[in-house]
Parts: C-alpha cells; sequence; structure tokens
C-alpha cells in the first residue's frame, strides 16, 4: 500500500469512529485523490475550523468552484455542521473528510463521477 492508500484508510476510520457515518470508499477516494498534493502537508491536509479564514477558503474553494454551489448563508451553515459532526474538539480534521461529508450533504457526489 502507499502513502495515499494509508491516508485513505485513516481517513475512513475518522469517519467511521469519529463522525459515525459508513464510507463511501470509491467516493472518498476520488475525493482524497481531488484534494492533491496538500493530503501529504501536515497544514494544508486539516481544516482549522476555529480560523473563519479558512472555513472561507473551504466554501470559497471548494463548495463553489469545485462543487458549483451558489453562494449563501446555508454553505457556511454545512460546513458548521461537518465540524460539528467531526466534533469541534477534534484536533486533526482532515481536509478530505470535511470534504467528502460536504459532497455528501450536498448530494454533489457526480462531481466526481
Amino acid at each position: 500500500m502507499g502513502k495515499r492508500d494509508d491516508l485513505i484508510a485513516q481517513y475512513a476510520d475518522d469517519l467511521r469512529n469519529k463522525c459515525g457515518m459508513e464510507p463511501d470508499m470509491g467516493l472518498l477516494t476520488k475525493v482524497t485523490i481531488g484534494c492533491g498534493p496538500a493530503i501529504y502537508n501536515a497544514d494544508a491536509s486539516t481544516v482549522a475550523a476555529s480560523q473563519p479564514g479558512e472555513l472561507e477558503t473551504v466554501k470559497d474553494n471548494f463548495l463553489v468552484k469545485k462543487l458549483g454551489l451558489a453562494d449563501g448563508p446555508q454553505l457556511m451553515d454545512a460546513i458548521n455542521q461537518a465540524m460539528d459532526t467531526y466534533g469541534r474538539s477534534e484536533r486533526n480534521k482532515y481536509r478530505a473528510v470535511v470534504y467528502y461529508m460536504l459532497t455528501k450533504h450536498f448530494g454533489k457526489e457526480a462531481v466526481y463521477g
């Protein structure tokens, strides 16, 4: 197994044990690949939920640009819901896991089809 496979297994474990959901491994793999080299960078691989600027970046670069959603308060509501699901006290909120939850939340799996 390569490093990416190890990370995908870790993300799946987080989804099961920290978020209480059974991951769709095909979609999780595609979302992880979609994150690109950021998954290998300790800082870029996680989402800093306590930094409003970071949440804006998730909204603008992922929800609006990648998933093609219209900007509005519902986007930040969904991001906050994902953070609550992951656990606000959880120190490492992996970007791929957050993106996976948001993709499922908005029913945008077809983006990765």
